[in-house]
């Protein structure tokens, strides 16, 4: 997502131009830029896995419907209230930031895991274009049963998507985060599309009558979302929905990547633009591609325990791969929208993880690393497994960067209030201190022993891991700030500097 901010910022590039310094003010941008940049960073090539696995998932209409609008909300919220005062307070780079804190030690291990699980995420989204390719030419598509390659023109197709999508990252980042922005609209309107298209789908087989919001929502209940789950899947219910709708983008918001976008806002307010990414993408789009394999379902009789069942048992159940629904849908129009749905998002995905590992060896140019990265995401995606699970990993990703968000919230709020030192690393000139790499091994290590042996479900276990890595990195922060306490002259004069600054950042950065 941060890299969209390039074209919105007439070809500044946000990872190399003022990658160590704040913004400066002739920098700073208007709403407008963001509002285009959330809409279009989050109508994209994921919708149309995650409302179908919605489906699969047994979702019932109250549960989706109410799910989403308070998940969806909470979102936002979190990116107002949490990310954007920082951003435009501080105005620093994610990486340059926790560098400051922990250490460059730190930041290489954060890269390293930032750069996997984006290789996995865009891995994803070129599983759904070359789902499109496949309606093309007629090959054999995965099920859902697939987990490896089930033939060669799949292997071949996802080659030459993700053979394309890594030339153009590597060479024309530029050119295709502008057509991002120019194909988002219409991908809107295509989505909103597959939602009416599906519809009446549902009122031609059921004879249902859509006189009042009544017969609607009887229709939704009793046909749509009727709430029965594909056995192996998971259960939902509205509290999965809300906490799946929340967290999807925790990386983003409680994370804190997009620290690095949001410090280009002039007013941290701006931050509220990302609602339009949320309510039209992870609303309006996800409802819409459910309908369509709701149908699916629909029409094959799937919507009692017992067919569903029998069906699984027979390897009946059919697949929720994008291609074949856009296509039934809407034709070349759909196909045409899957594959730049997928393209649209792989692409910054494949530019942001090749960053990431660059940082990690910066000697090789960024376009080796970039097309290293690309083949490593190519090889993800020959793999339908990543996208046929992409709820449990979407939850898994950002559960993975939640306790270094919680580290900058504290860090930036809470230590100068209890009398500890900010940016500590960089005060006393370290390139590592153990509070913030102890903090998010721990935490991890906690959630998913929760989620092992506890059996609480991985939706569940970011919110309170987000507390235990704010107790955890208070805890450790003062136990190394004592231990360093005998270098006393010293830490004094950082401790006046640091001081002085986030007094100056938390007074001149308010808005």
């Amino acid at each position: 997502m941060s890299d969209n901010i390039q074209a919105a910022g007439g070809g500044s590039d946000v990872s190399s131009e003022y990658e160590r310094q704040v913004v400066p003010d002739q920098a700073r941008m208007g709403f407008k830029s963001f509002l285009g940049m959330y809409a279009g960073e989050h109508t994209a090539g994921t919708e149309l896995m995650i409302g179908p696995l919605f489906v699969l998932a047994g979702v019932a209409a109250f549960d989706v419907v109410v799910g989403l609008l308070i998940g969806n909300a909470l979102a936002v919220l979190s990116w107002l209230l949490l990310t954007a005062p920082i951003a435009t307070r501080v105005r620093l780079t994610l990486y340059y930031h926790i560098e400051r804190i922990a250490g460059r030690y730190t930041v290489v291990l954060y890269n390293l895991a930032n750069g996997l699980a984006f290789c996995f995420l865009a891995g994803a989204m070129i599983t759904v274009s070359a789902t499109a390719v496949g309606v093309w030419f007629g090959f054999p598509l995965p099920t859902l049963a697939d987990l490896t390659p089930n033939s060669i023109g799949w292997v071949l197709s996802v080659l030459g998507v993700g053979g394309v999508i890594t030339l153009v990252a590597a060479y024309g980042y530029r050119f295709v985060s502008w057509f991002a922005n120019i194909a988002a609209p219409w991908m809107v309107l295509i989505f909103l599309g597959f939602g009416i298209v599906s519809l009446k789908w549902f009122v031609d087989a059921t004879g249902a009558e859509i006189g009042s919001a009544t017969e609607l929502w009887t229709l939704a209940e009793t046909a749509i979302w009727t709430g029965v789950r594909v056995p192996g899947q998971p259960d939902f219910t509205l509290w999965h929905v809300i906490f799946f709708a929340w967290f999807a983008n925790m990386a983003m918001h409680v994370g804190m990547s997009d620290l690095s976008v949001l410090r280009f806002a002039r007013k941290s307010w701006y931050s509220i633009a990302s609602a339009a990414g949320m309510y039209v993408g992870h609303f309006m789009a996800w409802i819409a591609a459910s309908m369509l394999f709701a149908f699916q379902m629909y029409d094959a009789g799937l919507t009692t325990d017992s067919a569903m069942i029998a069906a699984a048992e027979a390897g009946r159940i059919p697949n929720p791969l994008p291609g074949p629904l856009a296509d039934q849908a809407l034709g070349v129009a759909g196909l045409i929208c899957v594959i730049i749905a997928g393209w649209t998002t792989a692409n910054p995905t494949i530019y942001r993880a090749g960053l990431a590992f660059q940082a990690i060896i910066p000697n090789v140019s960024r376009f080796k690393v970039t097309l290293g990265t690309g083949l490593l995401t190519t090889f993800v995606a020959m793999f339908p497994g990543v996208a046929m699970q992409l709820l449990g990993f979407v939850a898994l990703y950002g559960l993975l960067l939640m306790p270094i968000g919680a580290v900058i919230v504290i860090d930036y709020w809470v230590l100068p209030k209890l009398g500890l030192n900010s940016f500590y690393a960089e005060g006393i000139d370290r390139k590592f201190t153990y509070p913030v790499l102890s903090t998010w091994l721990i935490t991890l290590a906690i959630c998913l022993g929760l989620v092992e042996y506890a059996e609480i479900e991985i939706f569940f276990v970011a919110l309170p891991g987000w507390f235990i890595a704010a107790l955890l990195f208070i805890g450790l922060s003062y136990l190394a700030q004592r231990e360093d306490s005998t270098q006393s002259q010293s830490i004094g004069r950082v401790s006046n500097s640091n001081s002085a600054q986030v007094g100056a950042m938390h007074t001149s950065g308010k808005e």
